[in-house]
């Protein structure tokens, strides 16, 4: 049986499988075959990966791969790929390298010219974006953070003037302070949205100001458990001091928002798809 993608006269290959972040459903046919095709599967834990692969009735052979071994183990598992082997890398959840393991093993196969093929799949940054209702045509993902506040607080600090949505990730034990960290510095007013549990089966989305966030989560026990994304929207554009804001208020109370969004990015410099962003929200929630 030919292996996944494999041409006759093609060599061994390292794939890097995106799997789900947690409904099973969520994994694409193409990414089952990879898996239950190559002759190793690479793991962050092999336990957390054993109820997917399980599921889907893989049964290949699995090896340990996490932060602590990768570059102990990368030579050797090149070496295996060069022979002929096909080897897949999972993380524990969504897509490798994100926030997770990999980067090591994926950057020493490329130098020793070992073929990396991408398999795509779930990724819980852009899924909670998509759900968010913040500007998506261009954002930052900063993952996880410091844990210590300081730390913390002054990365958030070089962050504050970012005109692209902001995109982290955060744990059940700091999300409180995390998002108090946030309101500190950027404004409680700022519009933000945080997704929990994102595709299993207690997945909620808080959104409104980091005020109106933070009010939501910190009423509820249970909305301070699990897994987070938090997505802020960037800072407000504006020129000589003047926002974009205070453009399109006037524009638009006379123009519609497409005429209103050309007019603002005509006088303001600042791009067309931005100005219209701004103008549609500011439309809809009647700033």
């Amino acid at each position: 049986m030919n292996k996944p993608d494999q041409n006759p006269d093609q060599t061994g290959c390292l794939y890097i499988v995106a799997t789900p972040i947690g409904n099973l459903k969520d994994i694409s046919y193409r990414a089952v075959e990879v898996l239950s095709k190559a002759d190793l599967i690479l793991v962050e834990d092999t336990r957390n990966a054993a109820k997917l692969l399980q599921h889907y009735g893989i049964k290949q052979p699995l090896k340990a791969v996490h932060e602590h071994n990768e570059d102990k183990v990368a030579a050797g598992l090149i070496a295996l790929i060069k022979q002929g082997q096909h080897i897949a890398l999972i993380s524990d959840a969504g897509t490798p390298l994100v926030s997770d393991p990999g980067f090591r093993m994926v950057q020493q196969a490329q130098v020793a010219g070992v073929q990396t093929v991408a398999v795509p799949g779930a990724c819980a940054a852009i899924a909670a974006l998509s759900i968010a209702g913040l500007p998506t045509d261009r954002f930052v993902f900063e993952g996880f953070l410091p844990a210590k506040q300081a730390a913390r607080e002054q990365r958030i600090q070089a962050l504050m003037d970012e005109p692209r949505t902001l995109v982290f990730y955060e744990a059940k034990h700091r999300i409180l302070a995390f998002l108090g960290s946030l309101q500190k510095l950027m404004g409680g007013a700022r519009r933000a949205s945080v997704a929990r549990e994102i595709t299993k089966k207690f997945e909620s989305l808080y959104h409104g100001s980091l005020d109106e966030v933070i009010e939501q989560i910190s009423a509820d026990a249970l909305a301070q458990k699990g897994e987070f994304v938090v997505m802020v929207q960037g800072a407000e554009q504006s020129v000589d001091g003047v926002s974009l804001d205070h453009v399109l208020k006037p524009l638009l109370a006379a123009l519609s928002v497409s005429k209103a969004s050309k007019v603002a990015a005509e006088i303001t410099g600042i791009k067309k798809n931005i100005c219209y962003q701004r103008a549609l929200e500011m439309h809809e929630g009647d700033v």
